[in-house]
């Protein structure tokens, strides 16, 4: 996600800075590499030398003559974006009055006046951030082209986002954006069909790919609309490292919508797509459904489930845009393939054959075919099946979401 973007990390005297190792750590292990700016208020709360330690970089905690304002944020400077986490109102309030009066803020001006993107996560009281002085200033910056990652408000406090949300808000900034202004919707998770009101039919998708490719597509810039499976444990909300929930249901990278049987999602899916610019169907939809009972099944006694199909919603979709690009996922159970060339070839030729099956009904930009041994897994084993190929991917589900939405940006040149 940030492979190759040098991060120049101003961090501020908020309670939060104590949470700048960890942030640091997870810009590196996405790939960042990071140095550190420091107020004198952010070097009471965290020792530099802790700072020094997470960046394996020296850190600027005043400015010589070097000029390491330049340095890191001029016109040639090193930093390819400046994040300022934690920002306190102060600082906010100085940027906004282009008040240069600590390494953090003069790093600020350096990087406007350069064109160097800049983004803020903001932590204080909540009284603080309710100040119509600081949400004037927010609004001022903001008019400047600086992204704001919003905080979570608990407990009375406008507490700094999530680690996932800072990184995801920071690779938006600093890359390309080569999706940016396009709508882009995607499903995920599992579907369910209530069998009574306590028992329900699914599946073990867990999200984590549709997830995946929703944030790709963000950090490319697209406007996200999530519409995720509620049933189970794989729900954004309850995984450990997603954003959390805003006051609005926004998971800040995307609109999220939840849904929970194949109807639900099919006409969830028509509504969102209606103002789309392309619809990735990422979800394991349930095949069957059933008449659910009105009161819970008593245990200890047989039971026969009359099954009916469940509407395809990626048909439904093409029916209502027919020319909108879509990009269709066909899991198979391909069989223990293992490492043997032969077995996996096999397998590989049946899981194109139903991709290319579904590619030519629905008419889709590509279809990305698995085998059903990678549900819940971090690791995944693809092939991106079109009219004309079908390539391998093997990789992280993170990796496999830039893959999708890279192949997207070509469809909708």
């Amino acid at each position: 996600m940030l492979e190759g973007v040098n991060v120049a990390l101003g961090v501020c005297g908020s309670i939060a800075a104590v949470k700048t190792v960890e942030l640091a750590h997870e810009l590196r292990r996405r790939g960042a590499d990071v140095r550190a700016v420091m107020t004198g208020g952010a070097q009471g709360i965290v020792h530099p030398w802790a700072v020094e330690f997470a960046t394996d970089r020296d850190v600027v905690t005043e400015l010589t003559g070097a000029v390491e304002h330049v340095d890191l944020c001029g016109r040639e400077g090193w930093a390819d974006v400046f994040l300022i986490a934690p920002a306190t109102a102060n600082t906010v309030g100085k940027i906004a009055g282009a008040v240069d009066d600590t390494p953090v803020t003069t790093c600020a001006t350096t990087a406007l006046g350069a064109d160097v993107p800049v983004v803020i996560a903001p932590a204080m009281h909540e009284p603080m951030y309710d100040h119509p002085g600081v949400l004037e200033a927010i609004e001022r910056v903001e008019s400047w082209g600086v992204e704001f990652v919003d905080p979570r408000i608990e407990e009375g406090k406008a507490k700094i986002a999530s680690e996932e949300r800072i990184c995801l808000d920071t690779a938006r900034a600093a890359g390309d954006r080569p999706l940016d202004g396009e709508r882009v919707v995607v499903t995920a998770g599992a579907t369910a069909e209530a069998i009574d009101p306590v028992r329900v039919l699914t599946n073990r998708s867990s999200g984590k790919t549709g997830r995946a490719v929703a944030k790709a597509c963000y950090v490319r810039g697209a406007d996200v609309t999530l519409l995720h499976g509620v049933v189970g444990p794989h729900a954004p909300s309850n995984e450990p490292d997603e954003p959390a929930l805003g006051p609005d249901g926004s998971l800040g990278y995307a609109d999220y919508r939840l849904v929970e049987s194949a109807a639900e999602l099919r006409d969830a899916a028509v509504d969102a797509a209606a103002e789309a610019d392309a619809f990735i169907s990422t979800a394991a939809i349930g095949d069957y459904t059933v008449e659910p009972r009105e009161q819970k099944i008593r245990s200890g006694r047989e039971l026969t489930l009359e099954l009916e199909g469940t509407p395809k919603v990626i048909d439904a979709v093409r029916e209502a845009r027919p020319d909108l690009p879509i990009v269709g996922f066909k899991t198979e159970t391909a069989g223990a393939a293992g490492d043997h060339e032969d077995a996996r070839a096999d397998a590989d030729a049946a899981m194109t054959g139903a991709a290319r099956e579904t590619l030519d009904r629905v008419d889709l930009a590509f279809v990305v075919a698995n085998d059903a041994s990678v549900m819940g897994a971090d690791e995944t084993r693809t092939l991106f099946v079109d009219a004309d190929d079908a390539e391998a991917f093997e990789g992280s589900k993170s990796a496999l979401g830039g893959a999708v939405a890279d192949r997207l940006v070509g469809h909708l040149d």
